[in-house]
């Protein structure tokens, strides 16, 4: 069987380390000498492996200060996306939550597209982003102004990708419903043998990962601030500063830490608040790898992932009444933490690469067999290529 010769990743910017770029990161190790396509690249945001790889930028990259304000730029994105030319790749894999997969490919080039979720801020969570109290006024107004844009500009694309790669049934659920198609789901990486088990009781409450507010981490600290518990709030955003403006003393912030200092306060705590409705959510299986139950809004990703009373505990409303309950309850009950790694390991790195290498494999078959790509299209072996 003829194999692609020439491979391209596209993801949307590489400006922290978060779940979608230990997807990519994933991707690349599969795909070992893949070019990688990105509107905005901080050098040094991402780890040592997707740095090494051959990172291409938009002309976001160049525009006043991109670094920091990039989202500022949102309306630009889609014509920023297209102006790449990747016509002449044989396989195009597109990480998309915002305009990856509007990349443009050609009529020999099949476009897979692993899809973290359709453009959250412009459909189910615009309010969150963008409501009252939420952002300034030019913002909203701006928002409110291009939304119906950049919706068309997402359904128009919804047609490029051959075929859809979902990280979650709940996200599976939101293409469907959104992009009229179908995705088959392949949850994402999870360096869970990467984690020591630890089997103390903890001495705080931990809540991690990005300061946005569809994470509702106000929530976890309105409520800590009722019971004096100590909280940890590990991780950065534009979040920050109106969330550090409602915490109480016993409320401490963490940024900029290193993934073996993430391991350590995972190592630390009593149990991990997990307050948003998340598309999948890697931290908190990093949690459980860590031998730490988790307390979650029961909606989303962690339907998925956390098992009520096995492995967490599940609140049903994004209220203080729920999520203090929650807590209550947490402490009443007794987990096992070798039972919780175990469970973790159902989303480690290596069975998504198992199955993502699989799924590429069928389709790219299916690509050459029905005669899809240029007749006498030249496909050379790819070395250690993901078809394993």
């Amino acid at each position: 069987m003829q194999q692609p010769r020439r491979v391209a990743l596209v993801h949307e910017w590489l400006t922290s380390m978060r779940g979608g770029e230990r997807v990519l990161e994933s991707l690349g190790a599969m795909f070992p000498g893949a070019d990688l396509f990105t509107l905005l690249h901080i050098k040094g945001s991402v780890s040592g492996k997707i740095e090494a790889m051959p990172i291409r930028t938009s002309f976001i990259q160049h525009l006043p200060l991109a670094s920091t304000r990039y989202r500022y730029y949102l309306p630009l994105f889609p014509t920023a996306i297209r102006r790449f030319d990747l016509r002449e790749y044989d396989l195009v894999i597109s990480s998309h939550h915002s305009v990856a997969k509007s990349v443009r490919t050609g009529p020999r080039t099949l476009h897979l597209c692993y899809c973290h979720t359709p453009m959250r801020y412009i459909w189910n969570l615009f309010d969150d982003y963008f409501g009252e109290g939420r952002s300034g006024a030019v913002t909203r107004a701006g928002a409110r102004l291009f939304r119906g844009y950049l919706q068309r500009q997402d359904l128009a694309s919804a047609g490029n990708p051959a075929a859809f790669v979902a990280n979650s049934e709940h996200i599976r659920s939101r293409i469907r419903k959104i992009y009229n198609r179908d995705a088959e789901v392949i949850y994402p990486p999870v360096e869970v043998k990467s984690f020591s088990l630890a089997t103390g009781s903890g001495e705080y409450y931990l809540v991690a990962g990005a300061l946005v507010p569809y994470k509702r981490v106000d929530l976890a600290i309105r409520v800590f601030n009722g019971t004096g518990d100590p909280l940890v709030v590990a991780g950065d955003g534009p979040d920050r500063e109106r969330l550090q403006s409602i915490a109480g003393p016993n409320i401490s912030f963490q940024q900029d830490l290193s993934d073996q200092e993430m391991k350590t306060l995972f190592a630390g705590c009593r149990a991990l608040i997990f307050p948003g409705e998340e598309d999948f959510g890697i931290i908190p299986v990093e949690a459980m790898a860590s031998g730490k139950p988790v307390v979650a809004y029961g909606k989303g990703g962690a339907l998925e992932t956390v098992r009520d009373g096995e492995t967490g505990i599940l609140f049903a409303e994004q209220t203080e009444d729920s999520l203090s309950a929650a807590v209550r309850r947490l402490c009443e009950t007794v987990f096992d933490p070798v039972l919780l790694r175990e469970h973790a390991m159902r989303f480690d790195r290596s069975v998504f690469e198992d199955r993502m290498s699989a799924f590429v494999r069928r389709h790219w078959e299916e690509w050459v067999r029905t005669g899809l790509s240029r007749e006498g299209g030249s496909f050379a072996q790819l070395p250690d290529s993901g078809f394993r």
